[in-house]
């Protein structure tokens, strides 16, 4: 897995666990996201997600469910 996401393009990749929610938040930075959107397709994802599935928020195909947030402040 770790291979795959440097592969396409993925880096500085955190995940954190909310314990009072049980909700998980992934944070990666990516090189080319068009590149990255094709690692669904990649047989160690979709393992990857089916292993996860039973502690995190799936769609039907266990890809993980997703939510657009907003920045509220960035600085470089």
């Amino acid at each position: 897995m770790k291979d795959m996401i440097k592969e396409y393009g993925g880096k500085n990749y955190s995940i954190f666990l909310d314990k009072e929610t049980n909700i998980l938040f992934g944070y990666i930075e990516l090189e080319n996201e068009e590149l990255w959107n094709k690692t669904a397709e990649t047989e160690i994802c979709k393992r990857w997600w089916s292993y996860m599935s039973d502690i995190m928020e799936t769609n039907e195909d266990n890809s993980p469910v997703t939510k657009e947030l907003k920045e509220m402040f960035h600085l470089d």
